[in-house]
């Protein structure tokens, strides 16, 4: 009897150790971002963040790179992703599909839209737009496609029936509007400011604005542990100028500059974005628009 002990010892410290790993393997997250694509731009835009978020939490943080939306939605699904930083309209089809849950919001200082024209133009009312072609950015966009065509449902201007909608980018679009080829631009504060600066000589001016935007967001796989979903918002509720610092370092990530983090986040907050799907026809969540 006294020789089977230490098999015994043995035994049970492997059986400890056993039950022990999946706790360990909880302490590795996997981190995407949607608007980031490929892993040297991922490392170079949010290493700084990386090794601030890792000395701040405990935990290890592994990154994910994706090719874009479609395809973190699918990785998470796959179990390949725990954390997803996203937008507010991608957040909703995380959701639908999968049941991701919002942990922290990443704060964007005067996020919001803006129908905007030429300073000459003619048109003095969001009215007046009927029967016009208006230009949007990426289609899907909270800022650049949903708000703005919010903007003009307020107007009483039905989407895709009372005016003509295209999709250009900002730089093509703002030409186009200066040669007179559309009539109209909905775009978001940071690309009115960029087009302002592209085209010094000429003025531009806003026919409408869009209320304050739900922001971009950390979602979580309904499959990560609720406790490593509570650490990691732990972690921007106590650690957040410094986060914060790590994240504006990069210039990719100004667009964050003077912002702040919410901690105390529901998916209730992101119902505004679902009307606006509603608004340019859509009434399933389930899919990104444009895919």
């Amino acid at each position: 009897m006294l020789a089977r002990r230490p098999v015994l010892a043995a035994a049970f410290a492997l059986a400890a150790g056993l039950v022990a790993m999946p706790a360990l393997a909880q302490e590795r997250v996997r981190f995407a971002v949607t608007d980031v694509d490929g892993m040297e731009s991922l490392q170079r835009e949010f290493g700084p963040f990386k090794a601030a978020f890792e000395k701040a939490s405990g935990l290890k943080v592994e990154f994910f790179a994706v090719s874009g939306r479609t395809a973190a939605v699918e990785a998470m699904n796959a179990d390949q992703v725990d954390f997803v930083l996203t937008g507010p309209a991608e957040y909703v089809v995380f959701n639908a599909r999968l049941k991701a849950q919002p942990v922290v919001v990443w704060e964007r200082p005067n996020y919001r839209s803006s129908i905007v024209v030429t300073e000459e133009s003619p048109i003095k009312a969001l009215s007046e737009l009927k029967g016009r072609k208006i230009s949007f950015g990426e289609i899907g966009s909270t800022s650049q496609h949903l708000a703005p065509a919010t903007i003009l449902a307020d107007a009483g201007l039905v989407y895709g029936k009372d005016y003509e909608p295209v999709f250009l980018k900002v730089n093509v679009a703002a030409e186009a509007l200066l040669r007179g080829d559309i009539a109209a631009i909905g775009m978001n504060q940071t690309h009115l400011e960029r087009v302002r600066k592209a085209f010094p000589e000429r003025k531009f001016r806003t026919l409408g604005d869009g209320a304050a935007l739900p922001n971009d967001l950390v979602l979580a796989s309904a499959k990560v542990d609720p406790k490593v979903v509570e650490k990691f918002r732990n972690a921007f509720r106590d650690h957040g100028e410094a986060l914060l610092a790590a994240i504006v370092s990069t210039p990719e990530n100004k667009k964050f500059s003077g912002g702040r983090f919410h901690y105390s986040v529901s998916d209730k907050d992101y119902d505004p974005v679902r009307k606006m799907f509603v608004n340019v026809g859509v009434k399933e969540f389930t899919k990104f628009i444009g895919n």
